[in-house]
């Protein structure tokens, strides 16, 4: 017989939101979260990078993973930081570094609006079969499709011109799917040095709490409200 999910006494289906740290992948954070309720089915609604922080929404037993597509679509906020005159192999710090001391022209602004975005070969989109991650650190060259994502919002939060080299900070709305790093890179000789989601549709990193576990039923109502009419044209 298969392996069925642990019965009571256990978390009840829901979503739980995680402000995950820098240095651990989103698969590592769920399994974390899954241990610490009960061992139950988890799944989440969009990855983040090792290198990048913020909110992961968690989603717990099968009530919960099944409704997940409506998470996952959600429209995602960052804030960006950029390092200026100087280019990644993988778009992010973890890549090989090369500073060409060229400023990106300014001011510094990022497309708005539907765009065509070519995925970063180092992601985890799968290609003939395997991780395109995989395949470019093992030499091979990947051909990614392009793709059409939103970027409804960008916001210049700052710039800093001193050592260790010229960073700004961006804070980005975008649609799911966007790849901050490929909109980082377009401005130039420019990385993304570090990358925080600070929300997911109505939810924000403010509220994440890995112990408590909002029910899906009030969770889905919360999607639902902002995806109003009404709450789209008050977020205008």
């Amino acid at each position: 017989m298969g392996a069925s999910e642990p019965t009571a006494p256990g978390p009840e289906a829901g979503v739980v939101l995680l402000d995950k740290p820098e240095g651990i992948s989103s698969h590592a954070a769920v399994s974390a979260a899954r241990r610490r309720h009960g061992g139950v089915k988890a799944g989440h609604a969009g990855t983040l990078d090792p290198f990048a922080t913020g909110l992961l929404i968690v989603l717990l037993r099968r009530e919960a993973t099944r409704e997940q597509a409506r998470f996952v679509e959600l429209e995602k906020t960052y804030l960006a930081r950029a390092h200026l005159g100087a280019r990644s192999s993988t778009g992010d710090p973890t890549g090989e570094i090369i500073e060409t001391g060229r400023m990106p022209a300014e001011p510094l602004e990022l497309p708005t609006g539907r765009i065509e975005q070519i995925p970063p070969a180092y992601s985890a989109i799968k290609v003939g079969g395997r991780r395109a991650y995989k395949r470019a650190r093992a030499g091979e060259t990947v051909s990614m499709p392009p793709r059409l994502v939103d970027v409804h919002r960008f916001e210049l939060r700052g710039r800093e011109t001193d050592p260790p080299g010229d960073q700004a900070e961006f804070e980005i709305e975008c649609s799911s799917g966007t790849y901050v790093r490929s909109l980082i890179s377009g401005l130039g000789d420019a990385y993304c040095l570090a990358l925080r989601r600070t929300r997911i549709g109505p939810f924000d990193v403010a509220e994440a709490d890995s112990d408590h576990v909002i029910p899906i039923a009030e969770a889905l109502e919360r999607v639902s409200a902002h995806a109003s009419p009404a709450a789209r044209v008050r977020r205008r």
